[in-house]
């Protein structure tokens, strides 16, 4: 145990504990119990002997009684958790959300983004210092687009908030449910203890010091405690020593027992002394820091300096919150190195490599074509000198372009991927645990819908594990159903009641139906059940015996293992001699039987040619029939001199047979359907079992694993090892390879031939494909077995402790129809990660070739980073949580399974994406590049830098989006079908992410104009308040009802000259209006009517000229070009429009200011961004005192005109 005896690491947290142990009134303190479980072997004996007399003593102290128990009192149990503590280990606090959330960030794709947008947001600020900003600057920073700058580099942020947070309650709900799990595993193990003189199960967390336990064959023991009295009592410690040899424990030799160590065989009872963080395993996990988060970065370094059994083993105490928790993890990196990566894992692994490697290529030439075409635009073909003043704009347009670069990453890269598997597999996890399947690991889901063989059990997994003897050959009558106990001699039926109450365990018993009519409740090991069923269908009962001869008086048990295959129980005769009892499997029992009682009950001579008959007359036709045949025997010693009883050949010889028993357990309903489907879904059913080649046979025919007349083989353990192995006794895999494939029935196989079957399958060559094993087990040596297949099944009723912990998943109802239910959802799983890949790799090469096409031509990204963000964030999470849950159908099982080997993106998937990305692409493209002339509107194309969303622009992205989401659809079928609304509505998670996504596309792209707040985010407006006219804002009206029509092309230029002379109109009528305030204004209505007249007369002009040239499409920009229409204006900084106009009229507020020296505007198309041709803005009803004076612009276009 190394440096776990150092008492001062522990002494910090406990001595202030040993002064009120005494207190406590308990005779002894936990440290003092501490040490005492720290020796072994002899020293421990006489530590006890000394300190406390023997084991009453320390019984004594503890107050406790060693046959009846504690009382079970409230308060007692109350004070012993207080004093020495609760068996259970604190767990490792979970992560909690702000740590996910901060681990989700430090995605290497997502920290570049940071710095895109933080870089980007910085300069949207920035302002080019000095009045000249050179003609580089031109048309690149209009003031009104700079307001909205901003608006990028935020959003890109606010995307990676919104993927980090939910990936970070995504691995928060996946954690929780982890723990969900744990704890429902935890609450599964129950220990056996007497309180009260009664025997009761206990969860293990409720055992408290000074408990008696009892422990048998198969059991984890949960605390750490001193044997009382033990029947050859083996304990394999390697968990704790590593040492792989069983240790035989004894009350008088041996005592001492530790918690995380396995029974191997045997039974006995033991005080328990340390529990929770005091035992040996709880010593442990404190040193590895289970409870300090603080240490757990140490925590995992030491673990894996560890010797890896010995760490990964650990078996943990039972801890309320799931602290078996981190040792699972443990055992799972344990795990990863024993069994290979799941088939899905390392399939996925590879892709998301490759796609990884193809986006960073992609990405990093578009950034240096756009790099490259910008420089070689402006600086060669354009001459244009590097201006200083101008590089945070140079700076701007390069962070744009590492932007769209960045943005291309991070749509090639599938980080939706793994969040799709996790997704998936909780939630088949989740589903899984009410079709009785309680999965430890989560890969094995997945690994199961690869499966291609499954090794069963047959007791209990194929049968109902209800035993029940239905036949017997007493008295050398061969009885076809139970006799009536009046046909038997009185001795025989003594001997035989004897024989079966006192030779099985205990804690065997036949309890009362609990619901009327009901069957008898069967405790314990279901054979000794039906042999107990046996004694009372025989109207005798086994209780009074038990009770006559109590368990501590049996005075030697040679318990069950599956080398003995028989258990045998010694008791003194009140004469002083011996008598044995023995049971076990007929043939084997049978072999060592030299005598038979007759009719009258006396024994007589059995030859071996007496055995061959009754082999061939009694136990085949019972075996054949499906029964399981039991012998029981006895035979008497001497007392004087006592016999060596642990020379074992000679004690288990010349016995006398009493009868032979034939035990039906009939098969499970549900499992000849079940089989029948594993046959179609093209897995093989092996049964390996312990029974009888005939039982095993008949079982197999009623199951349908094999049928009349086929060409398979049904061999037991003794010709299966003489088949594969060679002459030195060493396993060959080629001699395995010509028995595996039409093995069918292995019977009375050991453990070790179960284990041997399992690996020669799993390595063998023979078919293309590596075979995926599954196989069930029960029993403590079925623990290597399940550990070396791809999924272990232990039995959750049946199984023992130590067969759980080897396994992956446990079966609640330990049914074989469960199993196939496992291949369903893991075959779910599995079709699921591929619809997704189907949806996700379409979008990946759809969105990555439009980034990188429309980025070499038109040097911008048509998809926007932000927007593409929101394709990345619904097309990875939403609908990784959309696809990843669709419920599993029967048609799953219609297939083989897939192999190892078979890629994941089949040739249908290829075709479907191939399919649906060059139909996408094709209507993207003839949106990018004709669009305009489509929907006769504005190119969005060439548009300058910071400018806001064109409509051309919004019409590609909505229609990107809804393409994405029915291909959503589209990916529900993979196998080729033409329906793929079938089902739909069984699933509503899929329902309402389609619908919900759908409402956020529609919500998102709102036009600007309806969300003005955003644009005057980055200004301030003084509000100047002016008197003001109905009539007035009507006028404003009009005119920005003009300028809205202006914009419209062509055809809608009629329409506004109508709406100006309608305004002239309303001029006039101003004009002869004899209010007040009419007068007032007169003089400048009068200016602002003749300024109307001239600017309809330049509109006039100006379109007839365009109409004469049809094959210019004039914008505004062609208008604003027009010799009439050049504004000088070198006052600094004067609003054409009034302060009070933006207020009053929040669409004027849109409009630019003039800049100092504005240049005429370089060619750009995208005049739905208003844009620099609104320069023009003229407010007819200026209220302004400086609007008509000589220094105003008004002035100054008059002066022009």
């Amino acid at each position: 145990m190394g440096d776990l005896t150092n008492s001062d690491y522990y002494s910090k947290n406990q001595r202030n504990d040993v002064s009120s142990n005494h207190e406590g009134g308990f005779g002894v303190s936990v440290m003092e119990l501490r040490e005492l479980m720290e020796l072994r072997g002899s020293e421990a004996v006489v530590k006890i002997q000394e300190e406390y007399g023997d084991m009453d003593g320390l019984c004594q102290r503890l107050k406790t009684s060693p046959t009846e128990g504690l009382t079970g009192d409230a308060t007692d149990l109350d004070k012993r958790k207080e004093v020495y503590g609760e068996n259970l280990i604190p767990p490792k606090k979970p992560k909690t959300f702000l740590q996910l959330v901060w681990e989700a960030l430090q995605d290497v794709t997502l920290i570049i983004l940071e710095v895109a947008a933080l870089i980007s947001l910085g300069l949207s600020f920035y302002q080019p210092p000095g009045g000249d900003s050179g003609e580089s600057a031109a048309g690149a920073e209009d003031e009104g687009e700079a307001e909205a700058g901003w608006i990028e580099g935020a959003a890109i942020l606010l995307s990676v908030v919104c993927v980090v947070l939910v990936t970070a309650f995504n691995d928060w709900s996946k954690e929780k449910q982890f723990r969900g799990l744990q704890s429902r595993i935890e609450q599964e193990q129950k220990f056996q203890v007497v309180r009260g003189a009664q025997v009761i199960q206990l969860p293990v967390a409720d055992i408290v010091v000074g408990d008696i336990a009892q422990i048998k064959y198969g059991d984890l023991l949960p605390t750490d405690g001193v044997l009382i009295q033990g029947n050859d009592l083996k304990i394999d410690e390697s968990s704790l020593t590593g040492e792989s040899d069983h240790v035989k424990k004894a009350a008088d030799r041996d005592p001492m027992l530790l918690s995380g160590t396995h029974v191997m065989e045997g039974s006995g009872r033991m005080l328990v002394t340390a529990v929770g963080v005091n035992s040996q395993t709880g010593i442990i996990f404190t040193l590895l820091g289970a409870g300090e988060p603080g240490e757990e970065e140490k925590k995992e370094k030491k673990v894996k300096k560890q010797d890896g059994a010995a760490a990964m083993e650990m078996q943990p105490l039972k801890s309320a919150e799931g602290g078996e928790m981190e040792e699972k993890e443990e055992k799972k990196k344990a795990n990863v190195s024993k069994k290979e990566k799941s088939v899905l894992q390392g399939k996925l692994t590879k892709l998301a490599v490759q796609i990884g490697k193809a986006g960073l290529v992609m990405s990093a030439i578009t950034v240096i074509i756009l790099v490259l075409y910008f420089a070689v635009d402006n600086f060669v073909l354009q001459k244009r000198p590097w201006l200083t003043e101008c590089t945070p704009i140079y700076v701007q347009y390069f962070v744009k372009f590492f932007i769209i670069g960045v943005t291309v990453l991070v749509v090639a890269v599938p980080e939706g991927l793994p969040l799709a598997v996790t997704i998936s597999l909780a939630y088949s996890v989740k589903k899984m645990m009410k079709d009785n399947n309680l999965v430890r690991h989560l890969d094995a889901c997945e690994t199961m819908g690869n499966a291609t063989a499954i090794c069963s059990d047959k007791t209990g997994t194929l049968t109902t594990n209800r035993m029940t003897a239905v036949a017997c050959y007493v008295g050398d009558v061969h009885y076809k159903e139970i006799p009536d106990p009046g046909l038997l001699s009185v001795k025989s039926l003594d001997i035989l009641v004897n024989a079966i109450s006192l030779n099985s365990a205990y804690t065997t018993k036949i309890l009362p139906a609990t619901k009327e009519g009901g069957l008898p409740m069967q405790v314990g090991n279901k054979t000794e059940c039906g042999l107990l069923g046996l004694v009372l269908d025989l109207k005798r009962d086994y209780q009074p015996v038990r009770n006559q001869i109590p368990e501590e008086k049996l005075y030697k048990v040679y318990t069950f293992n599956s080398v003995r295959k028989s258990m045998s129980t010694v008791i003194k005769l009140p004469d002083g001699s011996f008598r044995m009892y023995s049971k076990g499997a007929s043939e084997i029992v049978l072999k060592k039987c030299t005598k038979i009682l007759n009719q009258e009950g006396e024994p007589r001579v059995f030859r071996p040619r007496d055995k061959d008959e009754m082999v061939k007359k009694v136990i085949e036709p019972m075996a054949c029939d499906g029964l399981r045949t039991i012998c029981v025997a006895y035979r008497d010693f001497p007392g004087d001199p006592e016999p060596l009883w642990d020379n074992e050949n000679d004690i288990l010889n010349e016995l006398t047979a009493v009868c032979v028993v034939g035990i039906e357990d009939p098969v499970r309903p549900e499992v000849p359907s079940a089989i029948v489907r594993c046959q179609r879904a093209g897995i093989t059913v092996r049964m390996v079992t312990g029974d009888n080649i005939n039982t095993a046979r008949a079982i197999a025919i009623k199951c349908g694993i094999i049928h009349p007349g086929e060409d398979f083989l049904c061999i037991d353990g003794k010709e299966f090892n003489r088949r594969i192995r060679n002459e030195k006794g060493e396993v060959e895999q080629e001699r395995m390879d010509k028995v595996w494939p039409k093995l069918r029935v292995l019977a009375r196989s050991s453990p070790t031939d179960k284990h041997t079957l399992v690996k020669g399958i799993i390595d063998s060559c023979l078919t293309d494909q590596r075979q995926v094993v599954a196989v069930t087990g029960d029993g403590t040596n079925d623990g290597p077995a399940l550990k070396k297949a791809d999924v272990g099944f232990a039995m959750g009723i049946a199984g023992t402790d130590v067969a759980k912990e080897a396994s992956d998943i446990i079966l609640t109802d330990d049914n074989f129809s469960s199993i196939v239910k496992a291949v369903m959802w893991g075959r779910n799983v599995y079709d699921s990660i591929s619809k997704f890949l189907q949806f996700q790799l379409t979008v990946n090469v759809v969105a990555v070739i439009v980034a990188f096409t429309g980025a070499c031509i038109t040097q911008d990204s048509p998809l926007k980073a932000v927007q593409m963000l929101w394709v990345n964030l619904i097309m990875d999470t939403f609908a990784s949580l959309a696809l990843a849950t669709e419920p599993p159908t029967e048609a799953l099982l219609m297939r083989k399974p897939y192999g190892r080997n078979k890629p994941l993106i089949s040739s249908t998937m290829t075709k479907n994406i191939l399919g649906h990305g060059i139909y996408q692409l094709v209507i993207i493209f003839s949106l990018l590049f004709v669009g305009e002339q489509i929907f006769d509107i504005d190119s969005g194309r060439h548009a300058p830098l910071h400018s806001p969303p064109s409509e051309h622009y919004t019409i590609i992205f909505n229609t990107f989006v809804l393409m994405q989401l029915f291909n959503e659809i589209n990916a529900r079928k993979i196998h080729g079908e033409r329906n793929v609304f079938d089902g739909i509505f069984r699933n509503p998670i899929f329902c309402s992410i389609v619908f919900g996504t759908f409402a956020i596309q529609v919500i998102a792209t709102i036009p600007n104009s309806k969300l003005r707040f955003l644009r005057g985010a980055g200004q301030l407006t003084k509000k100047n308040e002016m008197p003001g006219d109905e009539d007035m804002n009507e006028d404003n009206e009009e005119i920005d009802h003009a300028e809205r029509e202006l914009r419209r092309g062509q055809v809608l230029w009629f329409r506004g000259l109508n709406r100006i002379q309608t305004q002239i109109d309303v001029v006039n009528t101003f004009k002869s209006g004899s209010s007040y305030q009419g007068q007032l204004r007169r003089q400048s209505s009068t200016t602002s009517q003749n300024q109307d007249i001239r600017v309809v007369n330049a509109f006039r002009s100006s379109l007839y000229e365009g109409l004469e040239k049809p094959d210019s499409r004039p914008s505004i920009h062609n208008f604003m070009t027009h010799p009439e229409f050049r504004i000088e204006d070198t006052t600094p900084h004067i609003p054409l429009i009034d302060d009070t106009d933006l207020e009053e009229d929040p669409a004027l507020r849109m409009i630019p200011q003039s800049q100092t020296g504005s240049q005429p505007q370089s060619p750009n198309k995208n005049n739905n961004a208003v844009d620099s041709g609104i320069n023009l803005t003229i407010d007819t009803t200026s209220k302004s005192a400086a609007s008509s004076g000589p220094a105003s612009p008004l002035h100054s276009l008059e002066t022009s005109l």
